[in-house]
């Protein structure tokens, strides 16, 4: 089985030549996704799976390289749970990843980084905005309140 040193080397190789909407390296987002899910009581499964909560979704590693790696079962539903699917509704996704034992904590510390007002106040008020809404609605969809971060 890989480590969790290295799951994050792999994600982080997966994802270098990726930034997030502020043009931050794509490693940061991954890193404190991680990190939240340490922070609420995550296990090493939640942890390796916040590592490579966006690999799938994002092209940075295969469905086919996640399912033959050397990780526990478990790690690789939550990932596959909490990745979106081409024209899927949010009630859908929201409902994947309430049904798959760990994912919802990873979702949960992956929508507070998302969500953090600090990393939103550098995009432009129209996606602030939209973003803002949609981990809002998606919060409400996994049943988290605003006291659960």
């Amino acid at each position: 089985m890989l480590t969790l040193t290295e799951v994050e080397t792999l994600a982080r190789a997966a994802h270098a030549d990726q930034t997030d909407k502020a043009g931050r390296p794509y490693a940061e987002h991954l890193r404190a996704v991680a990190e939240g899910v340490r922070s609420r009581g995550g296990d090493a499964d939640q942890i390796a799976a916040a590592w490579l909560h966006d690999a799938v979704e994002d092209d940075a590693l295969t469905e086919t390289w996640l399912r033959e790696a050397a990780l526990s079962d478990r790690t690789k539903a939550i990932v596959l749970a909490v990745t979106k699917r081409a024209g899927e509704a949010p009630e859908a996704y929201a409902a994947r990843v309430l049904a798959t034992p760990g994912a919802l904590l990873v979702k949960e510390a992956d929508l507070a980084h998302n969500a953090d007002p600090a990393r939103l106040a550098v995009l432009d008020a129209p996606t602030r905005t939209r973003l803002t809404e949609k981990y809002t609605r998606m919060r409400a969809l996994l049943g988290l309140t605003d006291t659960d971060d």
